[in-house]
């Protein structure tokens, strides 16, 4: 099993008293209403915003974690990356055309209103974590990892939303990881 995917499932059973560092770097954003409030929206597949968001967050914190980039940067524009208040599926006037290419846009200004702390590696980070889609590709170690771990945990939620073998792999590898956790008890 790959690191990747086993950080990936993880995403889905954090806990706070075994993944207290993790959540020592985000809980001044991530327990904000706004951003618990994604738990609303449908992102791929059958997976919510909040639970798209927390994955690709974990999964960059595994990986700047490893190769000693900054942490703080690479979770607040992870957190706050996907933070638009509307689902993106749904609009018979045809305002969320275009919506991968503009998103970022209107993700990072919530992110200032919500964070005016943000600085500006957060924002470039959630500004440019669609490319290659969009053009303009990150400027920071941060926001290329922040990018792919979008498209990793994108790929995740589609392949677990429309591959039932894969969704069955993913349970029953979800449910060993609880049993694993409830053994550390």
């Amino acid at each position: 099993m790959s690191y990747l995917y086993q950080a990936y499932l993880h995403s889905f059973v954090l806990n706070w008293a075994i993944d207290m560092k993790f959540y020592s770097y985000i809980k001044d954003i991530y327990f904000t209403d706004e951003v618990q409030s994604m738990a609303i929206f449908p992102q791929h597949g059958e997976i919510n915003r909040l639970q798209h968001i927390t994955s690709v967050a974990y999964l960059s914190y595994v990986i700047a974690k490893k190769h000693q980039l900054d942490l703080i940067s690479t979770l607040h524009g992870a957190i706050l990356h996907d933070l638009f208040y509307y689902d993106w599926r749904q609009a018979d006037d045809g305002s969320h055309r275009l919506h991968g290419f503009r998103h970022p846009g209107f993700a990072a200004i919530n992110a200032r209103l919500l964070y005016p702390k943000l600085t500006e590696k957060e924002r470039m980070i959630i500004l440019r974590h669609m490319w290659p889609l969009t053009l303009v590709p990150p400027n920071s170690k941060e926001g290329l990892i922040v990018s792919m771990a979008d498209k990793y945990c994108a790929l995740q939620e589609m392949l677990l939303s429309t591959n039932a073998l894969y969704y069955e792999k993913f349970k029953k590898d979800l449910k060993i990881l609880v049993l694993k956790f409830q053994l550390l008890k």
